[in-house]
């Protein structure tokens, strides 16, 4: 006898969306999958997880679904803000239970298919809540930088109001952590520290692109003591993409922008002692006056080497004080000698154009100096010194890549004028 299919809710279990792939489409005696009669799954699925009081069902216990004389053949489970989390399905097909973690104060819409020893298909959608979790920590997130628009080498941030030290609760943060691109590109986040993770593409973000950033975080349980609080979502879009290049060698910037050399400046790095970093940096900000000083270096006063200079038109790379900026007072080595104390030091008018061209988030590499390479983290944004390789290893999601994973504590080395 047919029955006309019929949903009941039911309160007791917390749930995420799991997608097994298992549909089976049983045929009807003239063949065609349509032809399959369905019928009421109700008397075969089973919500197992037990509500606790006031209906609600503890959020730290998985949710468990069985079938009796039928074979699950679809789970799928979502909470009210398009959360999903995946599950498992047992040998025989009969049982299948959550393995993601379940958020608190969530409710969850859980939709089974099922499939008799006839052939015949059932579908139960049930409706379950979950109640207050007994952890009591909250971690909040915090994304940067701020709105707008910047250069094509600006990372993501993700500051987090807790540390999180265990890699598999890492892991439920970094699958929470969204980034979305358009154009879409192949990125990462990389844990800088335990209260940092940093996010950027294998490449330089297109040109014009809009990057969103949100986390799904919220309610979820994390660890033992942790779920997850909330975040304020957070848009970026990408300009030009504008690279200056300084061979200190050469004592020469050459500024790129889309591919193509829109300017070539002599200029002066750091002479031998100061000699300014390798590698790739980002501006990090800029300001129209800079007042330098030799002792906020460790320089003795007046020693040989101490100044005290007002500084216009200055671009940071690093916070500890290297600048791409104008220096009037050594125009007669720019583009001969270096003669700075680490920062790339040029004319008043080609400082001017280099303030008002470049923003936050462009690149400003530098080769052929004999500095050290700039560090990764902890000096401004290095990130781009580590390879693809090296930078999917520090993240928590990635197990099949080799090697040690890159020292994450930089050591800072202050530079100025």
């Amino acid at each position: 006898m047919n029955r006309t299919p019929r949903h009941r809710t039911v309160a007791g279990t917390t749930v995420s969306l799991v997608v097994l792939g298992l549909a089976v489409t049983a045929c009807g005696a003239d063949g065609h999958p349509l032809a399959a009669t369905p019928y009421d799954a109700a008397d075969h699925v089973s919500l197992n997880t037990p509500a606790g009081d006031g209906g609600k069902a503890d959020p730290d216990r998985p949710l468990d679904i069985s079938a009796d004389g039928a074979t699950l053949t679809d789970v799928t489970a979502v909470d009210g803000a398009g959360r999903y989390v995946a599950g498992e399905l047992s040998a025989d097909g009969r049982r299948w239970h959550s393995t993601s973690p379940l958020a608190a104060g969530a409710r969850y819409t859980v939709r089974v298919s099922t499939e008799d020893a006839d052939g015949r298909r059932g579908h139960e959608s049930l409706t379950h809540r979950t109640g207050r979790p007994r952890t009591t920590g909250r971690l909040d997130v915090t994304f940067g930088p701020e709105a707008g628009e910047y250069g094509v080498g600006q990372p993501v941030v993700a500051e987090l109001g807790a540390p999180v030290r265990d890699r598999a609760a890492r892991a439920v943060v970094e699958r929470a952590l969204k980034v979305d691109a358009t154009p879409a590109v192949d990125g990462a986040w990389h844990w800088v520290d335990d209260r940092k993770l940093h996010y950027r593409p294998a490449e330089y973000w297109p040109t014009h692109a809009t990057i969103r950033v949100r986390s799904n975080l919220e309610g979820m349980r994390i660890g033992d003591r942790l779920r997850g609080g909330r975040a304020k979502p957070l848009k970026l879009t990408t300009g030009d993409r504008l690279i200056a290049v300084t061979d200190a060698a050469a004592h020469r910037m050459t500024v790129h922008r889309n591919g193509e050399v829109v300017n070539e400046i002599p200029v002066t790095t750091g002479k031998p002692g100061f000699e300014t970093r390798n590698g790739v940096k980002v501006v990090l900000g800029k300001e129209y006056f800079v007042r330098m000083r030799g002792e906020t270096i460790g320089i003795a006063r007046d020693s040989s080497d101490d100044y005290d200079l007002p500084v216009y038109y200055a671009a940071r790379v690093t916070w500890s004080g290297e600048y791409v900026h104008a220096a009037p007072w050594s125009v007669g080595s720019q583009g001969s000698a270096n003669v700075s104390h680490g920062c790339t030091g040029m004319s008043t008018d080609d400082a001017e154009w280099f303030f008002d061209t470049v923003r936050e988030g462009d690149i400003v590499q530098v080769v052929n100096s004999g500095g050290e390479t700039m560090t990764p983290f902890g000096n401004g944004f290095g990130d781009w010194n580590l390879d693809w390789r090296a930078w999917r290893a520090g993240s928590a999601l990635v197990t099949d890549v080799d090697g040690p994973r890159p020292d994450e504590r930089a050591r800072l080395r202050p530079e100025s004028a």
